[in-house]
């Protein structure tokens, strides 16, 4: 059973190992920085589909085939799968997932939603009630910007700290086999601060972050020192170097291993994303295209995975709501 050691924050009496996990991608994330580490790079931004909806539920299906194929596994193996996005009631992962006809958890954390996959895959199992779990998030630019902002076609400028919405997959399987594991977590807690302005991300998420990552190395008694990375979901340029701020505040240091997904994914100074990428396939894909395998290659052993995510809708944001956040937290060691 999950040893508790505070609100939140567990480890795992029998760590669940990591294995198998896929990254696909649209064609501005493969023209990135990380470009060639993902398993699949779709130049095709509907994929294939007649809409864009319909194309992110496809990059989702793809990423749990792609894990799936990897083991020489069938879909009949997976006893759960753990999946949610960014679409009204998550229909890309119901709809993508729907012809696997795996028993199904969807869930809805934001682009904190792959930490949260994890966390609820890595209890199935360790619970008993699952012998092997996926969990899987995707996001689409295109998807994120109907919904959230304005038609692409309208044409309005992006301010400075604004994101970009990753076009993107991921998918990770989790059993009792593989060089990875899953060791521990803490479940986030809900920070507003009181921003509006939902063109800043970064500037709502990185509180929670910070949150998050203090309790988990308070409960753990350890310090960023103990890790070779502490990865953030999409934080971005301006939520990156805000959490930096906050935590040195309450004497913790991480600006030596700290990395964020949002920022490697994308060049800005070439591809001109502002601050940086966002979206749940944003951390997903640079999890399980980056960072996962650079554990199984033992460049790295020991590394914190922290997604962030804003928990607005275009309703609350309509009635002038702030916008709440949340970050959960993953520890992942190479074993």
């Amino acid at each position: 059973m999950a040893k508790y050691l505070s609100q939140g924050v567990f480890l795992l009496d029998s760590p669940v190992k990591i294995e198998s996990y896929a990254a696909v991608v649209g064609e501005k994330e493969g023209q990135g920085p990380l470009g060639e580490f993902f398993d699949e790079v779709v130049n095709d931004s509907h994929f294939g589909q007649q809409t864009w909806e319909q194309a992110e539920s496809k990059f989702q299906l793809e990423a749990v085939s792609l894990a799936v194929r990897k083991k020489n596994l069938t879909k009949e193996d997976i006893d759960v799968i753990c999946a949610g996005d960014l679409i009204n009631q998550c229909t890309g992962s119901s709809y993508g997932l729907r012809e696997l006809s795996i028993p199904f958890l969807g869930l809805y954390g934001a682009c904190s939603t792959m930490a949260e996959g994890l966390i609820t895959a890595s209890l199935t199992i360790e619970s008993g009630a699952a012998k092997r779990a996926a969990a899987v998030t995707s996001s689409h630019f295109s998807t994120a910007e109907r919904q959230f902002r304005a038609p692409l076609s309208y044409g309005g400028q992006r301010t400075p700290t604004s994101q970009w919405t990753c076009t993107a997959s991921g998918a990770v399987l989790l059993s009792d086999s593989g060089n990875c594991e899953i060791f521990g977590g803490c479940i986030g807690k809900i920070a507003d601060m009181g921003v509006t302005d939902i063109t800043s991300m970064g500037s709502a998420m990185a509180p929670a972050a910070s949150a998050t990552i203090q309790r988990y190395l308070q409960s753990t008694e350890t310090s960023p020192d103990n890790y070779d990375c502490i990865v953030t979901g999409d934080l971005g340029t301006m939520g990156s170097t805000l959490l930096v701020e906050l935590l040195q505040k309450q004497g913790i240091d991480i600006s030596k291993n700290h990395k964020d997904c949002g920022v490697l994914i994308f060049d800005n100074e070439t591809q001109d994303t502002h601050c940086g990428g966002s979206g749940c396939g944003c951390s997903a894909s640079v999890l399980c295209g980056h960072f996962l395998p650079m554990l199984e290659r033992k460049e790295i052993k020991n590394m914190l995975f922290v997604a962030t995510g804003a928990l607005m809708s275009t309703m609350s944001v309509q009635q002038g709501e702030s916008i709440p956040a949340v970050a959960h937290l993953v520890h992942i060691r190479r074993i």
